[in-house]
């Protein structure tokens, strides 16, 4: 049973993890040290270890954080109050702005990745994030089914994976992109640009 932090101890282990955050982002588990993540966090090496146990669970403390976070801003469009299309929308929207806002989820999914997720793999927390939106987004192609705007037979993990790929990969290229085509592809017109355009390829597949 997990004993309740006081507040001061639940701001400490919160700066641990905005601090780790940051530097797993820019430096990757192998890279980060814990005498930076402390220094930057305003603790010690000490409290780090009281609170996570070692620097490979304060990573997977930071994933679980950073998964947490998106879920708490998807689940706050209540896309289930919209109409199907404009729910839709929303939700591609969402995930490529979200994505563009947060660079270090990306860095830190990339990172995972890296290590074949063998960390991910050991959280019950972030798979049981995921099961609601899934269970969500087939909501939302049922309804559009139903009224007719949405063809029948789409996997809803299947079009999540492509939402989310929409954007992931243009925030997750954004640099080397921006040099191939001379253009500031993090400025705001690019962002709108290939936000309307992300829309436009999820509604063209989703017609009937």
């Amino acid at each position: 049973m997990d004993v309740a932090l006081s507040p001061r101890a639940a701001a400490t282990r919160q700066r641990i993890l905005d601090a780790a955050a940051a530097e797993f982002a820019a430096k990757g588990l192998a890279g980060a040290r814990v005498d930076e993540i402390a220094a930057r966090a305003g603790a010690n090496k000490r409290m780090i270890y009281a609170h996570f146990g070692s620097k490979e669970a304060l990573w997977l403390a930071v994933l679980e954080a950073a998964y947490a976070a998106k879920r708490v801003e998807e689940r706050a469009l209540a896309v289930d109050a919209l109409p199907p299309e404009e729910a839709m929308a929303r939700l591609v929207a969402f995930n490529l702005r979200y994505t563009a806002a947060h660079p270090e989820f990306v860095a830190l999914l990339n990172q995972e990745n890296i290590h074949r997720a063998a960390y991910l793999a050991q959280s019950d927390q972030v798979p049981a994030m995921y099961s609601p939106l899934v269970g969500q987004i087939g909501t939302v192609l049922a309804r559009g089914e139903a009224a007719g705007v949405f063809r029948a037979g789409i996997d809803p993990v299947q079009l999540y994976i492509t939402i989310v790929a929409l954007g992931h990969f243009y925030v997750a290229n954004l640099h080397t992109l921006s040099t191939i085509f001379r253009a500031d592809l993090g400025e705001e017109a690019a962002l709108a640009a290939r936000e309307a355009h992300c829309i436009e390829v999820v509604r063209g597949y989703l017609r009937p």
